[in-house]
C-alpha cells in the first residue's frame, strides 16, 4: 500500500512548514498520540497523501486524524471536508475528525474515542 498516494513534492514542502507551526490543539493531539497509551501505534504529523495533508496519519492502521478549527464549521469548508473524507475513504483510509475544542477541553474523551477506533482498525 503506498504511503503518500502520489503526493507532489510541493505538498511535502508545505507539510514541513505546517509541522513547525502547529495549533495548540494539534500540539495536544500529538502529545496524546505519542503518550504511553498510544505509543505502539506509529503516527506521523502533517502527512502528505494524494492532494491532501492529513494532520496525523498512521500507515499501519490506514487511519487519518484531523483536528479542525472554527473555519471548518463554515458551509463551504464543511463541503470541502466531506469531499476530502470521501477521497480518503476511496484510498482505503479511515478518517476521524475532532474539533479544537474537543481536543483541548475534553482530552480524556478524545483518548477514549481514539482507542475505540484504533481497536477496530488494529484487528
Amino acid at each position: 500500500m503506498p504511503m503518500y498516494y502520489g503526493a507532489k513534492p510541493k505538498l511535502f514542502e508545505y507539510a514541513k512548514l505546517m509541522r513547525h507551526s502547529p495549533t495548540e490543539a494539534e500540539k495536544l493531539m500529538w502529545k496524546i498520540l505519542t503518550s504511553n497509551e498510544l505509543l505502539q501505534y506509529k503516527f506521523r504529523r502533517q502527512h502528505p497523501m494524494s492532494t491532501y495533508i492529513a494532520d496525523f496519519y498512521s500507515q499501519p492502521l490506514l487511519f487519518a486524524i484531523e483536528v479542525d478549527g472554527g473555519y471548518h464549521l463554515t458551509k463551504e469548508r464543511s463541503e470541502i471536508d466531506t469531499i476530502r473524507d470521501e477521497d480518503m475513504l476511496l484510498l482505503g483510509v479511515t478518517i476521524m475528525r475532532f474539533t479544537n475544542d474537543e481536543v483541548l477541553l475534553q482530552p480524556e474523551n478524545t483518548i477514549i474515542k481514539l482507542k475505540e477506533v484504533i481497536s477496530k482498525l488494529s484487528r
